[in-house]
């Protein structure tokens, strides 16, 4: 239950719930002769949280960082469909842009590895994920007066949004690097939100926390999916939390789609069993 009314506004150039958010047509990545992935395609809806899984070094992380723009797979096209305030349809071919301007089309991540700024406290860590929405220049930035001033109140005031969504209130002023592992994924995750995304990139969010830290994450993502209709995009090696709030999976070995559908369908699919979830699943 939040402690307020979760009243932030995140990203507003949304297709309808249901239809395609982000297309993944014939991706294919190579490091030298080391193929990450192969001629993968698959399409994540509005609205839904979409997992993607797979054995370690199946090209799960290659993958989001070739929608998040730090990688540029050497085949293929990956589409983000906005909206414009009017309604107006646009498409981003996200291969050809860098990462701050996928960001700027509502694009965030998390990542597998904690990437904070240990020595900032938990408010300016999240304050950095407003960077994008910042207008004014270095002058009246750092004078801090008129309207830049006032931009840095409605920045605060959004973060604090934030804050009260992920319960972090007990921490906002502490030094990110002294908090315990737990809460720093769950600055991690509000970091991405401060971005105003539409579509939440997460890499392991779970990775490493134990079964409570990992029931209060979920809760988390579905509050973000369910309340402010933000599509998730999800790698996760915690198979019951996948079947849990997963709306569709897409299963990735050796760089290889090989299942694709609702979570029941995937943990029926027998190459998917074989490969990876094991005969007892």
């Amino acid at each position: 239950m939040l402690s307020r009314a979760y009243r932030f506004e995140l990203n507003s150039s949304r297709v309808p719930v249901g239809e395609p958010l982000l297309e993944i047509t014939g991706v294919s990545l190579r490091f030298g002769g080391i193929r990450a992935l192969a001629d993968v395609s698959f399409t994540v809806r509005q609205g839904d949280v979409h997992s993607v899984i797979g054995p370690n070094g199946a090209g799960k992380s290659s993958l989001l960082n070739c929608a998040s723009g730090l990688y540029k797979p050497q085949d293929g096209h990956i589409t983000l469909h906005t909206r414009t305030e009017d309604g107006v349809a646009k498409t981003h071919d996200l291969v050809a842009l860098p990462p701050h301007r996928i960001a700027r089309q509502g694009v965030a991540r998390s990542f597998q590895n904690i990437e904070l700024f240990g020595h900032l406290s938990l408010l300016d860590n999240l304050m950095l994920g407003r960077h994008i929405h910042m207008k004014h220049r270095l002058l009246p930035s750092l004078a801090w007066f008129g309207p830049a001033r006032n931009q840095e109140f409605r920045h605060r005031e959004f973060v604090e949004e934030v804050i009260d969504l992920l319960q972090l209130q007990a921490y906002r002023h502490s030094h990110v690097g002294a908090l315990a592992y737990g809460i720093q994924k769950r600055v991690e995750l509000g970091r991405a939100l401060c971005i105003e995304p539409g579509l939440l990139l997460l890499d392991e969010p779970m990775a490493g926390m134990n079964a409570e830290e990992k029931e209060d994450m979920a809760r988390y993502i579905l509050d973000v999916n369910e309340l402010r209709g933000v599509t998730v995009m999800l790698i996760e090696h915690d198979m019951g939390v996948v079947m849990d709030i997963s709306d569709r999976v897409s299963v990735l070995d050796f760089g290889k789609l090989i299942g694709d559908g609702t979570a029941a369908e995937v943990r029926a699919d027998p190459a998917v069993v074989e490969a990876y979830l094991g005969a007892d699943a």
